[in-house]
C-alpha cells in the first residue's frame, strides 16, 4: 500500500514550510487556501486529455506530455498577468538533464489560465511564497506552470528524469491531478544540506506538496501500469515562485 503523507493543517502552513522546507494540503485544504469551491479546480482535469509530447527527452522517452505558461502574480492587490509566451529554461546547476537550452512548450489552454480560479489560486500561493522569503506581499512573483501527464507508453514513466533536484525558485507546488492504473509515483523529499529524507505517495486529486526549494530537494519514483494491455499514467500541475524574475539564459 503507498505511505500516505502527513498532513498540514492550513492555519499551520507557513510555520511549517520556514521549519521544515515542506507541507502537504489535501484537496479541500488547497482550495481554502485559494478562495475556490473545490469543484473549480477539478473542472480542470479533463484539460490534461490534451496535452502535447514532450519532444525535449533526452532518454528517448515517449512517456512525458505537457504544457507551459508564465504569469506575474501581486498577491496585494490580486492581480495576475499573463506574459507573452515564453520557453522554458533552467541552469545545468539545477537540471543536468535538460538544462542550458531554451524549451519551448505549448501554451495553457485557456479554458484554465483566464479562469478567476486560476487568478485566486496563483495569487495565494504567490503570498505564502512571499511569506517564506520574509518579502512584502506587495513584491511581484514570477510564476511559471507546467501541467504534465506522465503515462506508461514505454512500459515505465518518470516524473523526474533529471533524479532528485531543485529548481532554482523559491516555492515549488506540486499539485496531484489524477493517478490512474499505476503503481510507484512515490515522491521523495531531501534536505538540501544533510541526510534527513522522507517519502510519501500523493493519492487525492488536488492534495498539494508545497516546497522550499532552497532547502530541500525532490522526486519522483517512476510509474509502471497496474496492467501492461490498459496502460495508466499520472497527471500533475508543478507551479514555481521566483522572485526578482524568470529563469533564463544569461
Amino acid at each position: 500500500m503507498p505511505l500516505p503523507p502527513t498532513l498540514t493543517a492550513l492555519h499551520d502552513l507557513d510555520a511549517q514550510l520556514a521549519g521544515s522546507g515542506y507541507a502537504v494540503l489535501d484537496a479541500a485544504s488547497l482550495a481554502r487556501l485559494a478562495g475556490v469551491p473545490g469543484d473549480a479546480l477539478a473542472a480542470w482535469a479533463p484539460l490534461w486529455d490534451d496535452l502535447p509530447p514532450d519532444t525535449f527527452l533526452k532518454d528517448g522517452g515517449r512517456y512525458r506530455r505537457r504544457r507551459h505558461g508564465c504569469f506575474v502574480a501581486t498577491p496585494a492587490d490580486g492581480k495576475v498577468q499573463a506574459v507573452p509566451h515564453r520557453a522554458h529554461w533552467q541552469p545545468l546547476d539545477y537540471n543536468a538533464l535538460h538544462g542550458g537550452i531554451e524549451r519551448w512548450f505549448e501554451p495553457l489552454h485557456t479554458a484554465m489560465a483566464q479562469a478567476p480560479a486560476w487568478r485566486q489560486l496563483l495569487c495565494a500561493l504567490a503570498n505564502h511564497s512571499a511569506t517564506l522569503r520574509g518579502l512584502p506581499a506587495a513584491a511581484p512573483c514570477y510564476v511559471e506552470a507546467h501541467p504534465f501527464r506522465i503515462d506508461t507508453t514505454d512500459g515505465i514513466g518518470r516524473p523526474t528524469p533529471e533524479g532528485a533536484h531543485r529548481d532554482g525558485v523559491d516555492l515549488v507546488v506540486v499539485i496531484l491531478v489524477a493517478r490512474l492504473g499505476i503503481k510507484g509515483g512515490e515522491t521523495r523529499v531531501f534536505d538540501a544540506r544533510g541526510p534527513q529524507g522522507l517519502r510519501f505517495t500523493l493519492t487525492e486529486p488536488w492534495s498539494a506538496l508545497l516546497l522550499d526549494d532552497e532547502r530541500v530537494i525532490h522526486e519522483s519514483t517512476p510509474i509502471q501500469p497496474l496492467d501492461s494491455a490498459a496502460g495508466g499514467h499520472r497527471d500533475t500541475l508543478v507551479l514555481t515562485f521566483r522572485q526578482g524574475g524568470f529563469q533564463g539564459p544569461r
